[in-house]
């Protein structure tokens, strides 16, 4: 096809790391890549943390499930959902900032989620690895603490990057049938080819090297929809201002 495509449909996540640092200038260009990303009303609302810090990036795998490759990967970034930095913008112009709308909430979030995709694809391009670490909102009031988060910025997700010390498989994806649709959402789901997904991943995760598995896709995801998720999150994120309106 071509080589950016190749790039995105070869993702992995990548959970060992050499020890190998990644070079200055390829690290600069990357965030670079990741300040490139679409961004609704030009809001950029994407603050990164580079935890450099050996204590605090051992306390984050602590807060992220003792996760050891948020501290063995070069580089561990904590992508964060910023409207701190616009608001501050209102004292420029004597104008009062008028926060806490669901709204912006969506466009920070966002923001951060496009400039983080920027950032592994350019990665991943490079030969890097990657690994999106979502258990930074375990305890998402003691991250913010240990990073000095101001209130209108909260961390989305954390970002592993590095020289991968592993070759995992390619997950199989949904059935481009599941998930494109023309004009108008399904009025059923196709069970036949969930089914069939499904007999695709129990097989995966058969030959998979590492993290076998026995259910398979819609099983996990009756699991992760009948139970909580992370319910402490909406006190947390109205706390720090998000979601008031």
């Amino acid at each position: 096809m071509n080589p950016i495509i190749d790039v995105l449909k070869s993702h992995r996540s990548i959970r060992q790391f050499t020890d190998q640092p990644i070079d200055q200038a390829l690290f600069a260009e990357i965030i670079m890549s990741g300040q490139a990303a679409a961004s609704s009303n030009f809001l950029q609302g994407v603050t990164i943390i580079r935890v450099t810090d050996r204590a605090k990036r051992a306390q984050l795998r602590q807060l992220s499930g003792n996760q050891p490759y948020v501290e063995s990967a070069a580089e561990f970034l904590v992508m964060c959902a910023d409207l701190n930095r616009a608001a501050q913008c209102c004292d420029l112009h004597d104008k009062q900032a008028t926060t806490g709308f669901t709204e912006q909430f969506i466009l920070a979030t966002v923001d951060t989620a496009l400039a983080a995709q920027n950032i592994c694809v350019a990665a991943e391009s490079a030969g890097l690895g990657i690994c999106y670490i979502g258990a930074v909102r375990n305890h998402p009031d003691q991250v913010s603490e240990l990073l000095n988060l101001p209130d209108h910025v909260y961390p989305v997700f954390g970002l592993c990057l590095g020289w991968p010390d592993q070759a995992p498989e390619v997950k199989p994806r949904l059935p481009l049938a599941l998930m494109l649709h023309e004009n108008a959402y399904p009025s059923d789901i196709d069970r036949a080819q969930i089914e069939a997904y499904d007999a695709v991943m129990v097989d995966y995760y058969k030959t998979r090297t590492d993290n076998k598995k026995t259910a398979g896709w819609s099983e996990q995801m009756s699991g992760l929809l009948s139970r909580e998720a992370r319910p402490h999150m909406l006190e947390f994120l109205r706390a720090r201002g998000f979601m008031q309106k």
